[in-house]
């Protein structure tokens, strides 16, 4: 009987394409419009008058939004590990991508629960649920983008070296 010896595949060479995985461009300001978008939302929130965001004026409402700022800085500090990983080409670009997109989903999703139990799409004015609303849209879709990016590109970012 004879064994096998174990065969290893062969390391991959660093990827050479300046521009990188097609769209890298582009998902590297999806990254950066959330993270702004995150941090002016905030700002605003806390630092100039939260009623210019606000989709209810309730205690239940201000509790709820007085809840995400840590876990808002967690997917802001994500989103640009993603980005800054994809601008030096790093090989962490892909767990930054995917741990951003995961976040983004998370939270929005928890946002429309809220909104659909506590019927804030349903509020009278109709400003403050197109800015619920928006901030809705954008968070699912720009979370889900970037994930489906960076799984699609997987192995062109396993290129990169370096975490």
């Amino acid at each position: 009987m004879t064994t096998a010896e174990p065969t290893f595949a062969k390391p991959a060479a660093a990827s050479t394409d300046p521009a990188g995985p097609r769209g890298r461009g582009f998902v590297i300001g999806v990254l950066v419009f959330g993270v702004v978008a995150t941090l002016a939302y905030w700002f605003v929130w806390f630092g100039v008058d939260r009623e210019l965001l606000a989709s209810a004026h309730t205690a239940s409402y201000y509790a709820f939004e007085n809840a995400f700022p840590l876990a808002d800085a967690w997917m802001t500090l994500t989103g640009l590990a993603a980005a800054v990983a994809l601008v030096r080409r790093r090989g962490s670009a892909l767990l930054w991508c995917v741990a951003a997109g995961t976040n983004s989903v998370y939270l929005g999703l928890l946002d429309v629960l809220f909104d659909l139990e506590n019927g804030i799409y349903r509020s009278p004015d109709a400003g403050a649920v197109t800015v619920e609303i928006v901030i809705n849209v954008l968070t699912l879709a720009m979370g889900a983008f970037v994930i489906a990016w960076a799984w699609a590109r997987r192995r062109e970012l396993a290129l990169f070296r370096g975490f």
